[in-house]
């Protein structure tokens, strides 16, 4: 399954408890991952980063909204930072092989459960956007709470896509959206004065002429006695972090003042700190595999984890991460990965078998079918692993949650189920490549008959080793007294499956 970050804005920054509470919705919710949390309290914002696949983490993010509209009194709250609402903003950023597509799918549907369950308005921005001028989150936030709250009932640009003409009478409206990767990168000015902060920001910043996908303002931070020039990076790819400091700097000179200091807020891709390294560091000819750790993550089972998809990685560090003594990637993972490789030998098979003067249809048809197996296969080798890390969490969530807690064993059963469903695709995917390699057996040229064999033996054995892994979670289920003839029924067509 897709994996996204989501990276909400709350307008609350001095209150560290009720920041926390809103922190631990998320981290109740199984299977996502709260990975930074940041305050601010000149900003009076606090700004939370987490991941997961896409239902849990609709999920989580819903019930961070849902507190912070519970704790937070926009009427009551002043701050250096735009807002217009208790969650201000919750975007949706799609990770690895998930698509902007799902993103925006994940927020429409947060969009209209934020609606209809907790009656703030709400309105689509970035990819999500269904009016072009509010794909820009700062058109959307003009006039901030006050603002939008006078205009809403008489201004027709002001009406939301989900809800009423009228804000939530303490929460206001929130933006929900899909979008890229955003670098949060703020610079700390040699002065007070927040003037020179906001004519260096208007130089900067897209809108107003200056740098590629850069949205700029000027602050002035009280608790700290400087002026700020705050960024989002909307493509570091387009401008990188080190080119947006340099182009501060410059326009800080004609003011003679100069960057103290420059903040990272929240998370930040490392490829981003390599560009401003090898930048500043005047690197020739220097390649990322040269970092330590990177190639260090790949061999070592007892580093770090890598943040990259499993599949993704070198055969070496794919065995490194089997062989380590961690519940993931597991056996689950390793099937799968056993039918891509037999997949794909199949391919090459029908490629050689297929006469490319006059092609067999029946051989093209099989060639277009191992391919989607092969990417289902390989897709499957991280979701293995990724249910199993989901059942993990739910027990214990269930083992803290107070005895017959209907929520924690709900939980604890939806993810038993999913990661008993998992390896079951990865068997019935194995088993419709073994049917057609069968099915073709008489056109196999045979000068590649071992390769044929090959393919066959490395899918029959992704489709056992499947099969034992949706035996035991099946096992635990039933031995728990939760029925699931479905599954049973599944499993015991298995081994038929293909032959």
């Amino acid at each position: 399954m897709s994996r996204f970050e989501s990276v909400p804005n709350f307008s609350e920054g001095r209150d560290a408890g009720k920041v926390e509470a809103i922190a631990a919705e998320a981290r109740a919710v199984p299977s996502v991952a709260v990975l930074d949390v940041e305050l601010n309290a000149d900003h009076h914002r606090s700004v939370i980063s987490l991941a997961g696949e896409g239902p849990p983490l609709l999920e989580a993010t819903f019930r961070m909204v849902r507190r912070a509209v519970a704790t937070i009194d926009l009427n009551s709250h002043h701050g250096e930072h735009p807002r217009m609402g208790a969650a201000d903003v919750v975007p949706f950023i799609p990770l690895g092989t998930a698509t902007m597509a799902e993103a925006v799918q994940l927020a429409e549907r947060l969009a209209e459960r934020v609606w209809t369950e907790l009656h703030v308005p709400v309105y689509l921005y970035g990819a999500a956007a269904r009016r072009a001028e509010r794909s820009d989150l700062a058109v959307v936030r003009k006039g901030e709470f006050e603002g939008i709250r006078d205009a809403i009932a008489s201004d027709p640009s002001r009406l939301p896509d989900y809800g009423e003409a009228r804000l939530h009478p303490t929460a206001g409206a929130v933006a929900i959206g899909a979008r890229p990767v955003l670098i949060a990168y703020n610079a700390y000015l040699s002065t007070p004065d927040v003037a020179v902060a906001k004519k260096i920001a208007h130089t900067v910043r897209a809108r107003d002429g200056g740098l590629a996908e850069v949205k700029a303002l000027g602050f002035e931070i009280r608790e700290r006695g400087r002026a700020q020039v705050s960024m989002n990076l909307t493509d570091y790819r387009r401008t990188p972090v080190h080119r947006a400091l340099e182009a501060v700097r410059r326009e800080a000179e004609r003011y003679g003042v100069h960057v103290e200091e420059s903040e990272i807020v929240g998370l930040v891709p490392e490829d981003a700190l390599y560009d401003a390294a090898e930048f500043y560091l005047q690197l020739n000819r220097f390649e990322r595999t040269q970092v330590l750790e990177r190639r260090v993550r790949e061999t070592d089972p007892g580093a770090a984890p890598n943040p990259r998809s499993i599949a993704d990685q070198s055969l070496t560090g794919f065995a490194a991460q089997l062989a380590a003594r961690t519940p993931t990637p597991g056996g689950g993972s390793a099937s799968a990965a056993a039918g891509a490789f037999g997949a794909a030998l199949g391919e090459m098979v029908v490629a050689y078998s297929n006469p490319a003067a006059a092609p067999v249809d029946e051989l093209v048809a099989a060639a277009k079918e191992l391919a989607t197996v092969r990417a289902a296969l390989i897709a499957g080798i991280d979701t293995d692993s990724a249910s199993y890390e989901a059942v993990r969490a739910a027990r214990r969530a269930r083992k803290e949650a107070p005895e017959g807690d209907p929520a924690a064993l709900g939980a604890f059963e939806a993810a038993l189920r999913r990661s008993a469903a998992v390896p079951l695709e990865t068997a019935r995917a194995a088993g419709r490549a073994i049917a057609l390699l069968e099915r073709i057996r008489p056109r196999v040229k045979p000068s590649i008959a071992s390769d044929h064999v090959t393919a066959l033996a490395l899918l029959r054995a992704a489709r056992e080793g499947a099969a034992a892994n949706v035996a035991i979670n099946l096992e635990e289920l039933e031995r728990l007294g939760w029925a699931a003839p479905e599954l049973r029924s599944a499993l015991a067509e298995i081994p038929r499956q293909g032959d």
